[in-house]
């Protein structure tokens, strides 16, 4: 039995590091944090049920909705942990090439590779508030659902907005996610093999694959040092050492990520007052902070820019359109037929025109 390819990135390295690394939370009395951890476990169950009435969506298996996620409330360090996992699942493809031989890197390089990664990671770690992970659970077991305490503290107060509320609030778009995997479970073996597929191109450069040595060692450390940005959906350097092909890939799993990010984005407003009082008071600050990050200048402009944060938000806003139009012409059971299978997700060219997805799908 040959030993599992051990992969270009030190993963355990690179979580140790972005633990290290990452920047202590909001400061708060202990009944504060022990309030605050179990409000999100409350609002994340609370929430499986708004969303399925809200979406039109139920788990494909029948499984009760608030069994559709494993709620773990993190702080920063455990998110980078968990991130590091999940990155190391999608990652794998780099590992061995297509012809099935090992890409065979230096420990140094490896560690060199996990500093770039944990560096990222640790920035991250005080942005993220909430992240859906689909791709690191056995098969048949709900995903990772992660509610980052400390930043979602330091948001509500920096939004100055009702804490119980806006804790809900972020629920339902994690809950969300989390609806969009169990109605449609082909979903994560779809993302995961079209960024297999890209992954395995790249490994395919590595020394010995085929390549003159020479001219891939570059690329390959290219590779490495944006492979964190390249899996959060970040441009970062990535999209120059792209084929034609690669980028129509990468392309498409971006479209993906916009009809998930704006489909959350809309349905986690839809539950209305009734369930948030204060949704639309959350919403609106939650918008003029997402502007004002847009409009950042200097050091701040070049980490979000570095991070991917930028094209992250353009996919919030171009899903969210897509979702509004798509719905407005054929209605929610419409636009649910999205989820249907590969073959009626959205191309990118179709989220910026969403009649011409509706012309495609319902004739």
């Amino acid at each position: 039995m040959q030993p599992t390819p051990r992969g270009p990135v030190d993963w355990r390295a690179a979580a140790r590091l972005a633990g290290r690394l990452a920047a202590p939370g909001p400061v708060a009395d202990r009944a504060t944090l022990v309030e605050l951890v179990a409000d999100l476990r409350t609002a994340a169950t609370a929430a499986a049920g708004h969303v399925v009435e809200a979406t039109g969506l139920t788990p494909a298996d029948g499984r009760d909705p608030a069994a559709i996620s494993r709620v773990v409330v993190v702080d920063r360090p455990r998110w980078a942990a968990a991130n590091a996992e999940m990155f190391a699942v999608m990652a794998a493809p780099l590992a061995t090439r297509r012809d099935g031989t090992p890409v065979e890197v230096p420990d140094a390089a490896r560690l060199a590779a996990a500093a770039q990664v944990g560096g990222v990671l640790a920035l991250l770690s005080g942005k993220v508030i909430g992240q859906y992970d689909p791709f690191t659970s056995a098969p048949g077991e709900p995903g990772r659902l992660l509610l980052v305490a400390p930043n979602v503290l330091a948001t509500q107060r920096q939004l100055k907005v009702d804490g119980r509320d806006f804790r809900l609030w972020v629920a339902l778009h994690e809950q969300t996610h989390a609806l969009q995997f169990a109605a449609a479970p082909w979903l994560a073996d779809h993302l995961r093999a079209r960024s297999a597929e890209l992954m395995g191109d790249l490994a395919d450069l590595a020394p010995g694959g085929g390549h003159d040595e020479r001219s891939a060692l570059p690329r390959l450390d290219d590779v490495l040092g944006a492979l964190v940005r390249a899996v959060t959906d970040g441009d970062g350097g990535v999209l120059s050492l792209l084929t034609p092909r690669q980028r129509k890939v990468f392309d498409e799993v971006g479209a993906v990520m916009s009809l998930l990010e704006g489909h959350a984005d809309v349905m986690m407003d839809e539950v209305g007052p009734a369930v948030v009082p204060s949704v639309r008071a959350i919403r609106r600050a939650f918008e003029r902070r997402r502007d004002e990050s847009a409009k950042a200048t200097g050091l701040d402009r070049l980490v979000r820019r570095l991070l991917g944060m930028d094209l992250k938000l353009a996919q919030y806003r171009d899903g969210a359109a897509f979702v509004r139009a798509v719905r407005e012409r054929v209605g929610l059971d419409g636009l649910n037929a999205v989820w249907s299978g590969p073959q009626t997700l959205p191309s990118a060219a179709e989220i910026s025109d969403p009649a011409a997805w509706v012309r495609r799908v319902h004739g």
